[in-house]
């Protein structure tokens, strides 16, 4: 069983972009979950196109794949986290989010990434869900449209708390969007354990025809908390053995976007871990 594994640039903030992408090289990760935001390849910043070629130049060179997130929490707006959203009630705002995402693509071509990664966001106070998956569709056509051009899928995920949380929401917005080409799923193996009615391996099998990214952390039922291996509840070796039989060959990328503090030691731990509990499913002892 081989998985592609990586770590999200969001839980190494406090290291320079160079340093958190020679240390994942270092540990073997296989590539890196690059969140755009002010401290690692800023997307509004100026010179993006030669800034981006130099990251480029660096995975190149350390060998590793690269999918393009776009979680920052205050790269938009510095004082709502996350805002604007594709959702939000001014025209304006929301196409502000469309534009980043649409950004986002052109930096993913520019560095061979697998997919883009994006999330619907929180529904506004006083907005009807029907409205709401309305303002979605029609924010997300113009990045499918340049997904489309560019050939680098947009991996939509689903997230606790915002308009599109399950795989069922998931589901509704191709039905709403007719089914695109370039439409395809981040599934979060945490959130299926916090969330979703199925286990977590049983999310994984359904999800498998639409999985674009994969990110992976410890949760707890009923908390939307990103934990370490270990600290929540989750079996994984049978998640990865399931992961693994749909044939994704994209990143799985761990997500620990609260832990910064804590980066280059959870970086080294994480790997320990998934390595052990993928030996696990191919017979080599418990993890």
């Amino acid at each position: 069983m081989t998985l592609r594994l990586g770590y999200g640039t969001n839980g190494l903030t406090d290291l320079r972009l160079d340093d958190a992408l020679g240390l994942l090289a270092d540990l073997g990760y296989d590539g890196v979950g690059l969140t755009l935001d002010h401290m690692h390849l800023d997307p509004l910043a100026p010179d993006l196109a030669a800034r981006t070629r130099q990251v480029a130049r660096t995975l190149t060179g350390l060998g590793l794949g690269v999918t393009v997130e776009t979680g920052a929490r205050y790269v938009l707006d510095p004082r709502r986290k996350h805002g604007p959203s594709l959702l939000d009630p001014d025209p304006d705002a929301r196409a502000a989010r469309t534009g980043l995402l649409v950004r986002a693509v052109e930096v993913a071509t520019d560095l061979g990434a697998h997919a883009v990664h994006c999330f619907s966001g929180v529904t506004p106070p006083d907005t009807s869900t029907d409205t709401a998956w309305q303002r979605l569709a029609q924010a997300l056509d113009p990045v499918l449209e340049a997904s489309d051009r560019a050939g680098v899928p947009l991996a939509v995920e689903p997230e606790p708390g915002h308009l599109l949380a399950t795989l069922a929401g998931f589901h509704h917005l191709r039905t709403l969007l007719g089914d695109p080409g370039p439409l395809g799923l981040t599934l979060d193996i945490g959130h299926c354990q916090c969330l979703e009615p199925a286990s977590p391996v049983d999310c994984v099998k359904e999800a498998g025809p639409w999985l674009r990214h994969v990110q992976i952390e410890d949760m707890r039922r009923g908390a939307h908390e990103h934990l370490p291996f270990g600290d929540g509840e989750i079996d994984f070796p049978p998640v990865l053995e399931a992961l693994a039989s749909t044939g994704y060959s994209g990143l799985t990328v761990v997500e620990l976007p609260r832990h910064s503090h804590a980066g280059p030691e959870l970086a080294r731990s994480s790997i320990d871990f998934l390595r052990r509990a993928t030996g696990a499913t191919n017979g080599a002892g418990p993890c």
